[in-house]
């Protein structure tokens, strides 16, 4: 006996190490065509000899409900030859009675299209379900099942240490001054209840059309992949699931309102005394809830461009490419203010108006960035001036930017710090001269500014008169000849 057991295991070992060269082929199956209300239609993708790594989302079936995804995995040794599978189950949950098309559709398994023909679903009254007779099970206990062959295993709800929120950096803020409002999930490390997202970006979207507030510009952080991280309130530890992180800045004196929305996750209920090939665990749903927040908003003190400036905290950043230039030689300056705040909406700086530097419109370039809570950046402002008279400025005369500053509740100027050294001689008569209208100008000085009769010229109006007269009598002539 033992050396047919020897036999048999070296025989197993040697066929399942024999290399197999198995083509992979993905296949999609349907559920029936008729399901009752109290059953579940599937939509099941298999791949032969391969493992399942990324899949794009199942269809959604008018009349049900999507109720979570399963996958399994098969093994087979058939006359020495190795096969394996795996299934991907997406359930369908009926919602009303009826008959609904489900359409054509694809999927992206692996990176790679497995298409399938739609066909029409009956969804009709519950199904009785029908008890085995005969004899007893032996194994009836092991596998979860009584006499008849249902299944025994009792599941319990057990109560989770968790909670969904919507949390602010501020409580109050100025007009145009940021805050970061966070939307995630909290699951305590005492936690003993089975959690699962389910259709996270699904809902989110849903949610977004009421959680966003429409008196504020919003800077979005763009979470693209939820995970955890390790948090701790009031002394317990918890890990935090970002879904949403925004930074905003109010546009008016209105408060902020984040009004309460839900956020459903899948929720298992555990076997009570869990069978040694039983499920251990029973999927089950459960909509979490925020609580409403609301973000004051006061007014910025008075100052004459109080509706115009910027808020947040900012510095400046200058640069010019030489201090020294030439008359009607070109300089470059660069005014570039970076911080925390709306870089977006930084009001761009006025030209200054001067006759001694010829100051040309900028080139204007920004950067935002938005991270740890935060939105930073900066707006740079390329200008180009031509001077025009020789001497000494400084630059602060003609660049300067007004902001106010929250964290000190004060209006602030960045003042450039660049002096300019102009040497040469005089522009001025030169760009004059190269403008000269012509003599009828040069005259004007000459000409005095009385007002004066026009002179009448008689002789040319006789002239005319005896031109006339000679005319007419010529006319008169030739008529009278004829």
């Amino acid at each position: 006996m033992r050396k047919s057991s020897h036999i048999l295991s070296t025989l197993l070992m040697v066929f399942m190490t024999l290399p197999v060269l198995q083509a992979q082929e993905l296949s999609v199956q349907l559920g029936k065509d008729e399901v009752g209300l109290n059953e579940l239609f599937t939509i099941t993708v298999t791949l032969q000899n391969g493992s399942i790594k990324s899949y794009s989302d199942f269809p959604d079936i008018e009349g049900f409900a999507k109720r979570g995804v399963s996958s399994s995995s098969k093994t087979n040794i058939v006359n020495g030859q190795i096969s394996s599978s795996q299934s991907i189950i997406q359930r369908y949950l009926p919602l009303e009675e009826g008959t609904y098309t489900l359409p054509d559709f694809s999927l992206e398994v692996n990176g790679k299209t497995v298409s399938s023909k739609g066909k029409p679903i009956k969804i009709g009254p519950p199904v009785q379900r029908n008890t085995r007779r005969g004899r007893r099970d032996p194994f009836g206990n092991l596998f979860g099942r009584d006499e008849r062959g249902a299944s025994t295993t009792e599941f319990v709800d057990v109560k989770e240490d968790a909670f969904l929120a919507l949390v602010t950096d501020k409580d109050e803020v100025y007009v145009g001054e940021g805050f970061t409002a966070t939307f995630a999930f909290y699951v305590a490390d005492a936690n003993r209840a089975p959690l699962q997202f389910y259709e996270a970006g699904k809902q989110l979207s849903n949610i977004l059309k009421d959680l966003k507030p429409e008196n504020c510009w919003e800077e979005n952080f763009n979470i693209e992949n939820i995970y955890g991280e390790k948090v701790n309130i009031n002394g317990k530890t918890y890990t935090r699931y970002k879904i949403y992180q925004a930074a905003f800045f109010p546009l008016n004196l209105e408060p902020v309102v984040f009004p309460s929305v839900p956020f459903e996750m899948i929720k298992y209920r555990v076997a009570k005394s869990p069978s040694f090939f039983g499920r251990d665990r029973q999927e089950d749903f459960k909509t979490f809830n925020t609580t409403e927040k609301v973000v004051k908003v006061k007014a910025l003190p008075p100052h004459p461009l109080k509706d115009a400036v910027a808020v947040g905290e900012f510095e400046l950043d200058e640069k010019v490419d030489k201090n020294t230039v030439a008359t009607g030689e070109s300089f470059e300056y660069n005014f570039n203010i970076y911080g925390e705040g709306n870089i977006s909406s930084i009001p761009d700086l006025k030209i200054p108006s001067t006759k001694d530097i010829d100051i040309y419109p900028p080139n204007i370039s920004q950067d935002v960035n938005k991270g740890g809570g935060r939105v930073t950046g900066s707006k740079k402002y390329s200008y180009y001036g031509i001077p025009n008279e020789p001497g000494s400025y400084d630059l602060e005369d003609y660049f300067s930017w007004v902001y106010f500053d929250p964290k000190k509740g004060v209006y602030d100027t960045l003042r450039s710090e660049v002096k300019l050294t102009v040497t040469g001689e005089s522009k001025k008569n030169v760009s004059i001269s190269s403008s000269d209208l012509g003599s009828f100008y040069d005259n004007i000085d000459l000409a005095g500014n009385k007002l004066q009769k026009l002179k009448e010229d008689n002789a040319a109006q006789i002239i005319a008169n005896i031109l006339i007269i000679a005319m007419l009598v010529a006319a008169g002539f030739m008529f009278f000849k004829k």
